[in-house]
């Protein structure tokens, strides 16, 4: 598996360690919310041709935080030197705004899509958010939650593809550490995104064969705000 093409981020001090996710990865960046921005980057970047560290692939984009922009991400893709009105026509969001409505899209539409849509990659923002509403009763979030992820976990396999999560701290309740300990505990890869001294930090903390590092991700002083900008 980890000799095929893998999908880069594009940022060289990072690229320079690893590679990026590759085809049979349920890979989770959880941290910093500059996460939005890199599932924007990776939806993108999936687009591009091997040789430019992407995958020439459509990506089937499930929506769980409401968080997809469409101007940052075609700000992104005149970035990477792609046409915005076509990039984003090769992006399938479906948006979630219930746990039940997230499990339903996972359970029996994303197999589906994938096919479909030929995608080689499945990018679903904010997945435990929506598990922590308080109209969904603990025990049942915390079941159905367990199975999300096993079947996403078996997906990945089935389908070789990369599902490459989002996932945004709750540690505040026990819920939440539930939830983010088994979506990290069925992953293959994680990365933590994380703000220290100013500076914006990329720690590999799970990874079937490479040992765990820290790179920046934004060297030489490159601000969020400058990265993002259209």
């Amino acid at each position: 598996m980890h000799g095929e093409q893998a999908l880069s981020f594009g940022f060289p001090y990072v690229d320079r360690a690893f590679s990026g996710f590759r085809k049979g990865d349920l890979a989770v960046f959880h941290g910093h919310t500059f996460c939005k921005t890199l599932s924007f980057l990776l939806s993108v970047r999936c687009q591009l041709s091997k040789e430019d560290g992407g995958l020439n692939s459509t990506v089937v984009y499930v929506d769980g935080g409401n968080t997809f922009n469409p101007y940052a991400v075609s700000a992104i893709a005149q970035r990477q030197g792609l046409d915005p009105q076509s990039t984003l026509e090769k992006i399938f969001v479906s948006r979630a705004f219930t746990a039940y409505q997230m499990s339903s899209l996972i359970f029996e539409a994303l197999e589906n899509a994938v096919k479909q849509y030929k995608s080689k990659l499945v990018l679903i923002s904010d997945i435990a958010a929506l598990f922590l509403d308080r109209d969904v009763p603990a025990k049942e979030a915390l079941d159905v939650f367990n199975k999300v992820t096993v079947y996403l976990s078996e997906l990945v396999k089935r389908r070789d593809v990369i599902i490459a999560v989002s996932c945004f701290p709750h540690r505040c309740s026990r819920r939440g550490f539930f939830l983010e300990s088994t979506l990290l505990g069925k992953a293959t890869t994680v990365v933590r995104v994380e703000e220290a001294s100013g500076r914006l930090l990329f720690s590999l903390e799970k990874h079937p064969v490479l040992k765990p590092f820290v790179a920046d991700v934004l060297p030489n002083a490159v601000t969020l705000e400058k990265f993002v900008e259209a």
